[in-house]
């Protein structure tokens, strides 16, 4: 398994992949810096009480690796 990141951006953000993989090698040991990053344009999958749905996000993982 690899690190993976799903990020939204706030109205008006703009941030690379690179940039963000950089950003994250500052603060955490390597291997846990994200082999690939997500940019999600829609509101984050939740369940009722608003926590989000990570198995819904790794779905998206899961579907690349199949089709690569």
């Amino acid at each position: 398994e690899e690190p993976g990141a799903v990020v939204t951006l706030k109205p008006g953000a703009s941030a690379t992949e690179a940039e963000l993989r950089a950003h994250v090698a500052e603060h955490l040991a390597a291997f846990k810096v994200p082999v690939k990053v997500k940019f999600w344009h829609e509101t984050l999958p939740r369940n009722a009480n608003g926590k989000i749905l990570k198995n819904e996000l790794k779905k998206l993982f899961e579907e690349d690796a199949a089709t690569a």
